[in-house]
């Protein structure tokens, strides 16, 4: 029985280690802007610390990961730190089902693994009873130097999310070297002979500032820069944001599903007209006065402060 225990142990210790640095890996790559969206939506963060707070906590995953692999002093130290990150997680779950509901990425596994936040409950619990065995069968091995390996995993963990993924502050657009101060021509969607392609904008794009999003609804950054501006939007809802959207409309369910982004009007626009206004690049973001377009700006550089700026000046 000792020996099933200890191989029970090291097997389950592993698994939830693996579980940890998968979860860390999902949320740095591709994107961490989708982890970082959910402290600020919670106000937990603004959009200035939630970059830092999101990679901390990755970094605690990554740290807590490599001691469960390692079954490095289970019941004094590594199991106790395990059980209270599940803990902050789950409480961290029920706080976002209670403000916003069971809908949409809650961002566990990042971009790569899709969870409603019941369901990475659930899975919180699930690894919260194999911490129950582990605790109390304690099968840990011995390590000559005592405290010595967390204390060399500490500032390794703690400095990879940022290396990994560092925090930009002052981003720079891909389209600084394109043409601005163009008009852009918003009558396609106005005049179109065909309206089966081209819906009439709910809202005159032509007059005032707007701030104008192209958009495919299957395109991984177009939801990423959706799931922004409804951020955005909550955060100050007088803000002009528009979406054109472009795709199957058998696929807006799931877009909306996805990104949240009800609140943001839309209308769609296909073939040509569509890419004759976005070109081949998406998103495509056009900051336009009274219809000319005076910024373009790509998806992970959008900054509420910035748009906020620009339209009271």
């Amino acid at each position: 029985m000792g020996r099933l225990k200890q191989f029970s142990s090291i097997l389950f210790s592993v698994a939830l280690g693996l579980v940890f640095l998968y979860s860390a890996y999902s949320k740095l790559d591709p994107v961490i802007e989708t982890f970082e969206f959910t402290f600020v939506e919670l106000g937990i963060a603004n959009w200035y610390t939630a970059p830092v707070f999101a990679r901390l906590l990755i970094a605690i995953e990554i740290f807590t990961g490599l001691l469960l692999i390692a079954c490095y002093r289970l019941k004094a130290l590594t199991i106790p730190l395990t059980a209270g990150l599940l803990l902050f997680f789950t409480i961290y779950l029920l706080l976002q089902i209670a403000l916003i509901g069971n809908s949409g990425n809650c961002g566990c596994f990042g971009e790569r693994l899709s969870m409603t936040p019941l369901q990475a409950i659930i899975k919180n619990l699930v690894m919260l009873l194999l911490c129950i065995p582990l605790y109390k069968w304690n099968v840990s091995w011995e390590f000559t130097r005592g405290w010595l390996l967390p204390l060399l995993l500490l500032p390794l963990t703690s400095s990879l999310p940022f290396i990994m993924n560092p925090v930009d502050y002052t981003y720079t657009s891909n389209n600084l070297e394109e043409k601005v101060n163009y008009p852009l021509e918003l009558s396609l969607l106005y005049e179109s002979q065909d309206t089966a392609k081209v819906e009439v904008p709910s809202i005159e794009l032509r007059k005032g500032k707007q701030v104008l999003a192209f958009l495919s609804l299957t395109c991984s950054h177009c939801r990423i820069a959706a799931k922004k501006f409804r951020l955005i939007k909550k955060e100050n809802p007088a803000l002009p944001i528009y979406f054109v959207l472009n795709g199957d409309k058998n696929d807006l369910q799931d877009f909306l599903e996805d990104t949240r982004a009800t609140t943001i009007p839309y209308s769609f626009c296909l073939g040509k007209t569509f890419v004759k206004l976005a070109s081949s690049h998406l998103p495509r973001i056009y900051y336009l006065s009274e219809g000319i377009v005076v910024k373009k700006v790509d998806y992970f550089e959008l900054s509420q402060y910035q748009i906020e700026a620009w339209v009271n000046n």
